[in-house]
């Protein structure tokens, strides 16, 4: 059995400068990053290609994870969690997607877009009953988009309608990651057709609700050991204590979500990158044409330098971004710093972006062999791809970011 993470003291600001803060990691994240790294290396590598390959699930793994603490680490200790702050949080999942994105993801919606919510916003009777399942293992997931509401969350269909002690939910649901093995599900649906956007509430939604059912798996592009599929509700019925905050807060609590969840995403494209960069200098040092290693040519150089001059941004853009994100849930000390929000789409935008050039370049030094299956890079050029499109496209991210700042002009 895996060992269990122990919580984690947060990183502080070491000094400043010119150019603002600057920090590091504090002795309990370094050793959390190599137990990490070690677990990613020893138990995630040995059949990632031939996951991807059969578009398997990784039970096996998910449950190991569980059993660390690492699907509870934004739950407080006093619910059975790791009690982790954001950066310790983002630190993992960056190790988990150096060696395999789908693994990472499917760990960081369950923490960022069930757990985040729940402890931030839920009732005390709900986070008893529910993040200590969460914490100790249970898959979460989120349901926001559905067919005809991607970007334009204001424009989702599902509803949901009082029913003496209980809401009744209707509508369909699109891109649902962990569908068919989370447990529990935060789920917005429309409340008060009237009220336009202030008439969204948000639910939490068991697996085994009457009514809830999981559809097709999608095929997909990338990232496919990590299950998405759509998911249905037909007249499912859930008790009025599961729902977030109060009703009509479901699109204000969507956006906040989304907000937290971003850092996740920059982060699972610095583990990308990273190992796009690493696999691209192993590349170069050993491919010879023209009677010398690729590694000699200029090109091949100015390249390499690209990417590692990209990849240290993003990574700091990203700590950053965390740190200002403060704590766990809502029981911590490290509060949330007023431009967490802006500095969350900056890390994602930035991140995501980057990952996808340095995949592209990796490729390009890789030539015709990183066109090939066998080669690990073309699996991270189809994993990364949708990093610049959920939890909010690239576009999405300059909107927010252009709204923070001149909201204060």
């Amino acid at each position: 059995m895996p060992p269990a993470i122990a919580p984690t003291a947060p990183a502080a600001p070491a000094a400043t400068g010119a150019g603002g803060p600057s920090f590091g990691l504090s002795e309990d994240q370094e050793l959390l990053r190599e137990q990490v790294r070690r677990f990613a290396e020893e138990r995630i590598r040995p059949g990632v290609q031939e996951r991807d390959r059969a578009h398997r699930f990784p039970a096996e793994i998910v449950g190991e994870m569980g059993e660390m603490g690492l699907l509870g680490m934004l739950v407080g200790e006093e619910y059975g969690g790791a009690g982790a702050d954001v950066l310790t949080y983002a630190i993992v999942v960056e190790e988990l997607a150096r060696v395999c994105a789908a693994t990472a993801v499917t760990m960081s919606v369950s923490n960022s877009v069930c757990c985040w919510p729940i402890a931030r916003f839920g009732g005390e009777a709900l986070k008893r009953r529910v993040l200590p399942e969460l914490a100790g293992g249970a898959l979460g997931a989120f349901g926001l988009t559905e067919p005809g509401a991607g970007s334009d969350a204001g424009s989702l269909r599902t509803a949901a309608r009082r029913d003496g002690d209980s809401w009744v939910l209707s509508g369909e649901k699109a891109w649902i990651s962990n569908a068919g093995f989370a447990r529990w599900h935060v789920v917005i649906a429309r409340t008060d057709p009237a009220a336009g956007k202030r008439g969204m509430t948000a639910f939490v939604v068991p697996a085994d609700a009457p009514g809830f059912a999981v559809g097709e798996p999608e095929e997909k592009l990338g990232l496919r050991a990590s299950r998405t599929a759509p998911i249905h509700f037909n007249d499912c019925r859930v008790p009025a204590e599961h729902v977030l905050g109060s009703p009509g807060q479901g699109f204000k609590i969507a956006l906040a979500t989304l907000d937290h969840s971003r850092i996740g995403i920059a982060a699972q494209s610095v583990g990308i990158h990273q190992r796009a960069l690493e696999l691209a200098v192993a590349y170069a040092r050993e491919r010879v044409q023209f009677g010398v290693p690729i590694a000699r040519h200029q090109a091949i150089r100015f390249r390499i330098a690209e990417m590692a001059t990209e990849l240290a941004a993003a990574r700091l853009k990203t700590w950053r971004a965390a740190i200002a994100a403060g704590g766990a849930g809502a029981a911590t000390d490290v509060p949330e710093a007023p431009e967490a929000g802006r500095l969350a789409a900056e890390a994602k935008l930035f991140a995501s972006e980057a990952a996808n050039r340095a995949c592209q370049e990796s490729l390009q030094i890789h030539g015709g062999n990183g066109f090939h299956d066998d080669y690990e890079i073309s699996r991270l050029y189809r994993d990364v791809r949708v990093t610049t499109i959920y939890e909010g496209t690239s576009e999405m991210q300059r909107l927010v970011i252009a709204r923070h700042l001149l909201a204060r002009s």
